[in-house]
């Protein structure tokens, strides 16, 4: 690859400051590209990262401040009447609440295609979700309305999906090593995914920009390795730590009384409406795996979800479990 070419390439990333984004943006700063990182001043779980911070982080690529959902506020801060030539979006709600899933996943989504338009960019780049193969929850729905739009458009598009993060899969890791169980649904085997590493999912974002395979596609992607369960995953923490297997299981039916519940309840009290997607979106990721969807069979098939990178999940546990979850933290995405 020419990195002279890529020099001459111009980069805008709006979700620049996520747990993918960050790993995204120094991905592309490495390969040389010209980066520009648009960021809200505060960020992070709780929105405790400074401004400061934020560029300390993305450091190598010129950061900017502003806000997304305002298309004001991305034309005069973001792009600046300035030329691009690729829009990236690391773009995701941070709860999959309702109106937040609106507000991200499409509208600040669309935003940033509409600013890279007007700034000349021809290609954008997008990381979405494999679940979206299957949508039974606004945020699906919301991606999918703009996954849409995007193809519709004249840019080149590369939508990318991957499988789950090994972010997603740390939330029991402390409790596990302070000698709590293990908690799955049903038999813990309901479902699989391939997890993929946030530094392999960078590697492969930047791949799309050159590989003209990549262009016009919509691209699943898990990481190395066979799938993997929730019992799996549970034996996998346990055999690192040295300890004989312990878990919790809870009865996936549990959500088919919390759901009709909150649904019903929202109608009388709209502030509950975000409640019952949460529960909503509870049971789909307990009941659904995270590989791709055969649409011959109507099931989801490992062998059909291509892998990428070289990062395994056994790697991810055994680095968190001696150097702890900082960076990791789920934040409102917490389950357990």
């Amino acid at each position: 690859m020419n990195s002279s070419s890529q020099r001459q390439k111009r980069v805008l990333i709006v979700g620049a400051t996520g747990y993918i984004g960050k790993f995204v943006v120094r991905e592309l700063v490495r390969r040389g590209y010209d980066v520009v990182s648009f960021a809200r001043e505060r960020s992070g779980v709780g929105a405790a990262t400074t401004a400061e911070e934020t560029r300390r982080q993305l450091q190598g690529s010129e950061v900017r401040f502003g806000d997304v959902t305002s298309m004001a506020s991305l034309m005069k801060n973001g792009t600046r009447g300035e030329h691009f030539d690729v829009v990236v979006s690391c773009l995701t709600s941070r709860t999959g609440g309702v109106k937040d899933a609106w507000m991200i996943d499409y509208q600040a989504t669309h935003n940033a295609m509409e600013a890279g338009r007007a700034a000349g960019a021809t290609h954008f780049l997008l990381l979405s979700a494999i679940c979206v193969q299957k949508p039974l929850l606004e945020f699906q729905r919301a991606k999918l309305k703009f996954e849409k739009e995007l193809q519709d458009s004249a840019m080149t598009y590369s939508i990318v999906r991957p499988t789950a993060f090994f972010k997603s899969l740390a939330g029991q890791v402390q409790a596990v090593k302070n000698g709590k169980p293990y908690v799955m649904f049903g038999n813990g085997e309901l479902t699989a995914c391939k997890p993929i590493s946030e530094g392999d999912l960078a590697k492969f974002m930047a791949d799309c920009i050159e590989d003209t395979s990549k262009h016009n596609k919509i691209l699943p992607v898990g990481g190395p390795g066979k799938a993997i369960t929730a019992r799996e995953q549970g034996e996998l923490l346990f055999e690192l730590l040295g300890r004989e297997p312990k878990f919790k299981k809870v009865p996936i039916q549990i959500f088919d009384v919390i759901i009709p519940l909150l649904t019903f309840l929202a109608k009388m009290f709209p502030k509950l409406e975000d409640k019952a997607e949460f529960a909503r979106i509870g049971k789909y990721y307990s009941s659904e795996s995270m590989l791709v969807l055969d649409p011959g069979t109507g099931r989801y098939d490992e062998e059909m979800t291509p892998s990428y990178g070289t990062e395994t999940l056994r790697d991810f546990y055994s680095r968190v479990l001696e150097q702890g979850l900082e960076g990791q933290e789920l934040g409102d995405h917490a389950m357990f």
